[in-house]
Parts: C-alpha cells; sequence; structure tokens
C-alpha cells in the first residue's frame, strides 16, 4: 500500500498533485488534474498513517460511498475514489469560493441575505433527501455556493444513505454530528431521521439572523439534552428587525420533537419562497425566552420529552438478513480464510436478500498503547480493511450487498456477540483454528452465546453447526 506522504507532483493513478490546498484534521485536499478531467478537480486523502482511528477510516469509507451515489447540482460532481489497498482518495469536482462559515464569521446577514441563503441550502437539502440521503452533520462549515448561486453540500463522512448499509449506525453506539448543530434525537443515536437536518438548518438560519447559536457551543454531549426542555432566545430579541415569518421558520425548525418540525424539505423551502403565506402563530411573535416555571414544567417532564421524541422520529427501514462472517486474518490461516469464504457464499445463497458483514476483530492491550501502525509505517486499520475486501472479492456481490468491519475490543469474543445483538444479526459464520488455542476458546463462546445460528468451519473442509439453530 502507497504511503500518505503525499508531495507536489505525485501521481496517483492518473491524478498529478499540483497543490495541497488545505490540511484538515481528518483529510488532507489537493488541487489535482488529469488529463481526460475537464473541469477543475480536488482529492480528499484521509490522514491514516499515525492517529487515524477506526472511527476516521469508517467515516471515509461511508463518504466514498455516498459520493459516488448523489448527483446534480448541491454535490459536488464526483470522479473517482482510491482503493483503500494502495491509496484510499476521493476525486471531485473543485467548488471554489468560501463555505457559509468563512463567509459569515463573526457577523450577521441582511435579513434578505439570510432568506437568500435559506432558500438555497433548502433546495439542497430537499434535493440531497430526494435522493435518499441524510446529511446529518449539516453546518456552515459544510456548505459552499456555485457562482450560480447554488448551495452545495460538502462532507459526507457522518451522512447516511437510507437505501445502503449504515456503517457508523452499525459498528459505533454513540451519538454522531457536531453538538452546535446536533438535533435532539441524534443525541439518543437516531440516524434515520431526515427533519434532523432541518434542525440543524435551523440553527444555521438562527446563526446568520442573530450573530448566535441557539444553543451556544456545549463542550460535553450532556450538555446538548438541555436543548429538550430549554428554548433558544427568540431572534427578535437579539435583532428586533427580525420578520415574525423567518422568526416562525426558525423556531418551527428548532422544535425538539420531529413532528412539531418542518415535515420535509421542500415545505420549509415553500416558506422560505413565499414568507408572505407562512401561517404566523405565537412562536413567530415571540420576543422572550420561557419563563423559569415552564422550564422547570418541562425539565420534569423529560422523561416524556424523550419518549415523544423518540416516538416521532421516523424509524430506519427493514434491514436485509445480516450474515455476519468473522474472518481471521492472521497470514497461517489461508486455507481456513477459503473454507470461510465458500460456506458464506453457500449461506448467503439460501438466505435471499440477505447481506454479508466481513468482521476482523482488533484484540487491543489491557495496558499499554495501541499502535495504528506497523514498522513499516503502514496503517494497520487500513491494511486489514483491505485485506477483508480482497477476501470477499470473489464473492462478486454488489454494492449495499456487502459491508465491511474493523472492532476494537480487549475480549474478542465480547466484540462480535456485542455487534451481532445490536445489529440483529441473522447468521454467523466463524472459523475454527485449534482446539484449545485462545482463538478455539472465542469460537466455543460465540458459538454458546451466539443471539442467532452459527456455523462453524475447520479448514479440513468439515463444517459443523453450533451454538442456536436459526
Amino acid at each position: 500500500m502507497a504511503k500518505a506522504q503525499l508531495t507536489v507532483g505525485m501521481t496517483i493513478d492518473g491524478f498529478q498533485l499540483e497543490e495541497r490546498l488545505h490540511r484538515g484534521g481528518m483529510a488532507d485536499i489537493w488541487r489535482v488534474r488529469r488529463n481526460d478531467v475537464d473541469f477543475p478537480i480536488i482529492m480528499k486523502v484521509p490522514l491514516l498513517d499515525f492517529e487515524g482511528d477506526i472511527s476516521l477510516l469508517v467515516g471515509f469509507e461511508v463518504e466514498q460511498m455516498i459520493m459516488a451515489e448523489v448527483r446534480g447540482p448541491h454535490v459536488p460532481r464526483w470522479v473517482a475514489n482510491g482503493d483503500f489497498a494502495v491509496q484510499p482518495y476521493i476525486v471531485m469536482e473543485y467548488i471554489g469560493g468560501p463555505t457559509l462559515l468563512k463567509r459569515y464569521f463573526d457577523r450577521v446577514a441582511p435579513v434578505s441575505e439570510v432568506i437568500t441563503i435559506g432558500i438555497a441550502v433548502a433546495a439542497a437539502l430537499a434535493d440531497l433527501h430526494d435522493q435518499h440521503v441524510l446529511h446529518l452533520d449539516l453546518k456552515p462549515a459544510n456548505i459552499l455556493f456555485r457562482p450560480t448561486g447554488e448551495a452545495v453540500l460538502i462532507d459526507f463522512g457522518l451522512s447516511r444513505h437510507e437505501q445502503l448499509p449504515d456503517l457508523l449506525e452499525e459498528q459505533f453506539h454513540r451519538p454522531t454530528g457536531t453538538p452546535d448543530y446536533m438535533a435532539p434525537e441524534q443525541l439518543f443515536r437516531v440516524r434515520s431521521e431526515k427533519r434532523s437536518d432541518i434542525y440543524a438548518f435551523g440553527a444555521i438560519l438562527y446563526q446568520l439572523t442573530t450573530g448566535h447559536l441557539p444553543f451556544g457551543r456545549p463542550a460535553r454531549m450532556r450538555k446538548v439534552r438541555r436543548r429538550v426542555w430549554r428554548d433558544p432566545v427568540p431572534p427578535r430579541n437579539l435583532r428586533p428587525e427580525t420578520p415574525p415569518a423567518l422568526q416562525e421558520i426558525i423556531l418551527r425548525c428548532l422544535e425538539p420533537v420531529p413532528d412539531a418540525r418542518y415535515s420535509s424539505a421542500t415545505d420549509l423551502l415553500f416558506d422560505l419562497r413565499h414568507p408572505d403565506l407562512v401561517e404566523l402563530t405565537e412562536r413567530g411573535l415571540r420576543t422572550q425566552q420561557s419563563d423559569w416555571r415552564t422550564v422547570i414544567g418541562r425539565r420534569l417532564r423529560v422523561p416524556i420529552m424523550i419518549r415523544n421524541i423518540l416516538a416521532s422520529a421516523t424509524k430506519p427501514p427493514p434491514r436485509p438478513p445480516i450474515i455476519l462472517t468473522v474472518v481471521d486474518l492472521r497470514p497461517d490461516l489461508e486455507e481456513l480464510r477459503q473454507a470461510l469464504l465458500e460456506t458464506a457464499a453457500s449461506v448467503l445463497a439460501n438466505a435471499p436478500g440477505a447481506r454479508l458483514a466481513c468482521v476482523n476483530v482488533m484484540p487491543t492491550a489491557l495496558i499499554g498503547i495501541d499502535e495504528n501502525v506497523d514498522a513499516a509505517g503502514e496503517n494497520i486499520h487500513v491494511q486489514r480493511l483491505a485485506e477483508l475486501r480482497s477476501w470477499a472479492q470473489p464473492l462478486q456481490l454488489p454494492r449495499g450487498k456487502v459491508s465491511y468491519h474493523l472492532l476494537e475490543s480487549r475480549n474478542v469474543a465480547a466484540a462480535i456477540l456485542d455487534f451481532s445483538r445490536s445489529n440483529h444479526v441473522h447468521h454467523i459464520v466463524i472459523g475454527a483454528p485449534m482446539l484449545g488455542s485462545y482463538a478455539g476458546k472465542v469460537v466455543a463462546q460465540v458459538s454458546a452465546e451466539a443471539p442467532c445460528g452459527v456455523t462453524v468451519v475447520r479448514s479440513t473442509g468439515d463444517s459443523g453447526h453450533a451454538g442456536k439453530p436459526d
């Protein structure tokens, strides 16, 4: 695998690196060119050599997957993805100009511009949702504009495609998003609600209108919980010339219960385009936050509010059956992996519509620091992901019918079982090395405690069933 130490003039898959435009916390952005591409392009390369962890890797894989699916003026045109076995990257259209964050950093926008920007972003959001994609990290830093005025949404590392596996939901049990703009349901790990993007949109409009975030910048996730019961200071309090219709739109977007927000970005877009037709309620006329008695009453009803939020949130679409295959990547187990591949193919053939989830578990140290790179400076996570993909490649499964997961845990069996339970796995296929070894004990524990059927595969060609039946 190529090292991630990129330099000007280097060529990767025919793309020549011309200039590094930006170095962020998770990726470098390079201006690149290739003779057969006749528009400006950039290459996004994840920083995975030293500090990059599995969540960064999964997020980049999600972005590769989603960028290849979306089309239209409201996203950068996708050109190519780089293979994890060589050099992971995304090449896409270069959208010039500053982000919305840089355009209005530390200043408010004129009301007319707030509405113009709102219309452009709402149109982009409606188009994205029509393509079955939820952004789930909408914020000013992720919004650009074309010279013709269309808003362009970027950074899909935390996003979800409704028709593809949600790798972040399946692998991690924590909220995803930027706390400043995060909807309450995201705090409770709901990733299937398009109206979460509408909530973030409302926070952006609030910030453009007032110069402040509706709930400040919470340093910890527990402070995000306050927006369940605490309403923001009305924009008209901070900026009296705010039109009631604009305040009505903003505060409706910021309702804690999804059912109280706009039902779709299309409905939101209509109101922004026709503020004279906005039906005003007391929201649009407020000048003060709720008094302390009201706030205390809401605080006491938080458990009920949370139940209402979760009941209101859109449930994810039904998942296809998941066939979990645990792949041991140690170099001396080639024969076992081949037997595992043949068994996985057989199980898939008997489970129409099922998806294969290929899992490798990286044991972590009880004491000490786990290294992310090997002696040659290669990222271990990237190597293992590439090996998983290579193992499954002979099955020729289409996009959406196979996913790859690296798990880290001090207890390998517990990691497999936790993944199986939290994702309602239909069947587990696991290889059995020598009995009595540590790996053999892992297989025995998984077989005994799995919430589903288990097929144990041996390299001698015989395979047996253990654990609970289907």
